[in-house]
C-alpha cells in the first residue's frame, strides 16, 4: 500500500514536471529562432542588446534567473505576488534561459550554410523568405537535431530545478517522501522515471533525424 502512495504522489510530481517541460519547448524554440535573427541583425543597437541577453542566460545559473523572475516583479515593482505565480515564474525562467542556448544552435546552423545556396535560390527565383523557409530551414534542423536533442535532454533533468520557488515536480516529491518514509526508493523511482523520459526524447530526436535523412 506504502508503494502505490508513492507512486500516486510521484505521478502527481511527474505531471508537474511534464508541464514544464512541453511548455518550455513550445515557447523556446519559436522564441529561440526569433533571439537567433536579431543576434544576427546588421542593427547593431538590436544585436548588441541580443547579444547581452544571451550572454546574461548562459552566464548565470537557472536557478538563480527563476528566483528573479519569481521575486522581481515584487522587490522591483513593489507588485504582490499570488501561490498561482509560481508556475508562470518557473515557465517564463525556463523558456528565456532555454531561448538563449537554442538561439545559438540556430544561429549556427544558419551561418554554416553556404552562400551558394541562397545564390542558386536566387537564381530560381525564390524570395528571401521562400528560399529561408523551403530551403535553407529544412537543412538547417537535420544539422542541427543532435544539438537540440542535448539541450532538450537536459531539459528534462533541470525541470527539477522548479523546487527553487516552491513548484512541487517530481524530484521535490521524491524528496518529501524519502525523507518522510527515512528510504531512499522515491528518489529511485524518480530516477528511474528521469532516465526513461530522457530514452524517449532521444528515441523521439532520432526518428526525426531519419525523417530528415533524404537530405544526405
Amino acid at each position: 500500500m506504502a508503494f502505490e502512495v508513492m507512486l500516486r504522489e510521484l505521478s502527481s510530481g511527474l505531471l508537474v514536471s511534464l508541464e514544464i517541460f512541453f511548455l518550455t519547448l513550445l515557447g523556446a524554440l519559436p522564441l529561440g529562432m526569433i533571439v537567433a535573427f536579431g543576434r544576427m541583425s546588421k542593427f547593431k543597437p538590436l544585436q548588441l542588446l541580443v547579444k547581452l541577453y544571451i550572454s546574461i542566460m548562459r552566464g548565470t545559473p537557472l536557478m538563480l534567473q527563476l528566483l528573479v523572475v519569481y521575486f522581481g516583479p515584487y522587490y522591483i515593482f513593489g507588485i504582490r505576488l499570488t501561490s498561482s505565480y509560481r508556475f508562470i515564474a518557473v515557465i517564463i525562467g525556463f523558456i528565456l534561459n532555454y531561448a538563449a542556448y537554442f538561439a545559438e544552435i540556430y544561429r549556427s546552423g544558419i551561418e554554416a550554410m553556404s552562400k551558394g545556396q541562397y545564390e542558386a535560390a536566387d537564381v530560381l527565383g525564390y524570395s528571401k523568405t521562400q528560399t529561408f523557409f523551403k530551403i535553407i530551414l529544412p537543412q538547417v534542423i537535420k544539422n542541427i537535431l543532435p544539438s537540440i536533442t542535448n539541450e532538450v535532454i537536459t531539459l528534462v533533468k533541470d525541470t527539477s530545478l522548479a523546487y527553487t520557488i516552491g513548484v512541487a515536480e517530481m524530484f521535490t516529491q521524491a524528496k518529501i517522501i524519502s525523507a518522510a518514509q527515512s528510504s531512499m526508493t522515491a528518489l529511485i523511482a524518480a530516477g528511474i522515471f528521469y532516465y526513461f523520459m530522457n530514452l524517449v526524447v532521444a528515441y523521439v530526436m532520432g526518428l526525426f533525424e531519419k525523417k530528415l535523412n533524404y537530405f544526405k
